[in-house]
C-alpha cells in the first residue's frame, strides 16, 4: 500500500487538520505532564529567562536599544523580552525537531500514518508557548506605562507569520535530517546560541551595521529582521519597512517549501534507518 498521494501537497495537511490538532494538544500536554506546576511553567519559564538576561544585559552591561533619554531600564527589559519570546520559538524548534522522528519510531512503519504531521504538531505546541510569551511581553509593556497602537497590534500577526512558517519549515527539515545524522541533535544547542547572539535580541541592530563585514553576513538572517520589525512597529509605533517584511516572507515561504520537500523525499528511507 502506497502513501496517500495527497500527503505530497500542503492541501493534504489541511485535510488532516483534525489529526494535526490532536497531536498538537498531545504535544502541549506531554510537555508539562507530571510536573507539579503543570502549564504554569509556560508562564514561569519566560519570566525567569527574562530575569536572568535582564540582570546580565540590562543591569550589568547597561544595554539599551534606543537613546537612554527616551528608554528606561523597564523599556529595555520589555523590548528584550519580546525578542527573547520570539527567539524561544526557534530555539525550541532547533532542539526538539532532530529527535522527533527517532522518538516516534513506532509510527514510522505505519504506512497509513502521515508522518509529516509530527513536525507540524511539535511546531504547533511551540506556537502555543509563543502566544503565552507574547501576551506576557505586551502586558508588561502596558504595565510599565507605555502604550500600544492599534496599527502596531494589527501588524503583529503579519510580522509573526513568516517566523511561524520558518519554524514549520525547520521542523520538517531537521526532523528528516535527524534520522540520518544523529549528531545534529547535539549541535543544535550551539546553533541556537549563534542565532540568539546574532539576531539583535540584546542590542540594537545598529551595533551590527557599524561593522560592514559583519553586516554583509548577518543582514540575510530573516529572524534578525523579524525581531527588529516587531520592536519597531509593535512597541515603538514606527512604520513598517515593507522591503524587510517582504524578505522575511520570502524566507518563510522558502523554508516551508524546502523543508517539506526534503522531508517527503527522505521519508521512504526512515524505516530502513530506524
Amino acid at each position: 500500500m502506497s502513501p496517500d498521494p495527497s500527503s505530497s501537497t500542503l492541501s493534504g495537511i489541511a485535510r488532516k487538520r483534525d489529526l494535526w490538532w490532536q497531536f498538537t494538544v498531545r504535544a502541549v500536554e506531554s510537555r508539562y505532564r507530571g510536573s507539579y506546576l503543570g502549564i504554569l511553567w509556560a508562564v514561569l519559564n519566560p519570566v525567569l529567562m527574562l530575569a536572568i538576561y535582564f540582570t546580565v544585559f540590562g543591569i550589568v552591561f547597561g544595554g539599551h536599544f534606543r537613546s537612554p533619554r527616551v528608554e528606561s531600564l523597564k523599556d529595555f527589559a520589555m523590548a528584550m523580552f519580546l525578542g527573547l519570546t520570539l527567539f524561544q520559538l526557534l530555539a525550541e524548534t532547533l532542539g526538539a525537531a532532530p529527535l522527533l522522528i527517532i522518538g516516534n519510531a513506532n509510527l514510522v512503519k505505519k504506512v497509513v500514518f502521515p508522518l509529516e504531521i509530527l513536525p507540524l504538531s511539535q511546531a504547533g505546541s511551540l506556537w502555543f508557548n509563543l502566544a503565552i510569551g507574547l501576551v506576557l511581553a505586551l502586558s508588561g509593556w502596558l504595565i510599565i506605562g507605555n502604550s500600544l497602537t492599534g496599527a502596531g497590534l494589527l501588524m503583529l500577526p503579519v510580522i509573526l507569520l513568516p517566523l511561524i512558517m520558518l519554524s514549520a519549515g525547520l521542523a520538517w527539515l531537521l526532523a528528516a535530517l535527524g534520522v540520518f545524522f544523529r549528531d545534529l541533535a547535539q549541535a543544535m544547542p550551539f546553533v541556537a546560541q549563534i542565532v540568539m547572539y546574532s539576531s539583535a535580541v540584546f542590542y540594537p541592530i545598529s551595533r551590527i551595521q557599524e561593522s560592514p563585514v559583519l553586516w554583509q553576513v548577518l543582514k540575510w538572517n530573516p529572524f534578525l529582521e523579524t525581531v527588529v520589525l516587531a520592536r519597531e512597529v509593535v512597541l515603538w509605533g514606527m512604520p513598517v519597512n515593507l522591503s524587510r517584511l517582504g524578505y522575511t516572507y520570502a524566507a518563510g515561504i522558502a523554508s516551508v517549501l524546502i523543508g517539506r520537500w526534503i522531508f517527503l523525499k527522505l521519508r521512504p528511507a526512515f524505516a530502513d534507518v530506524l
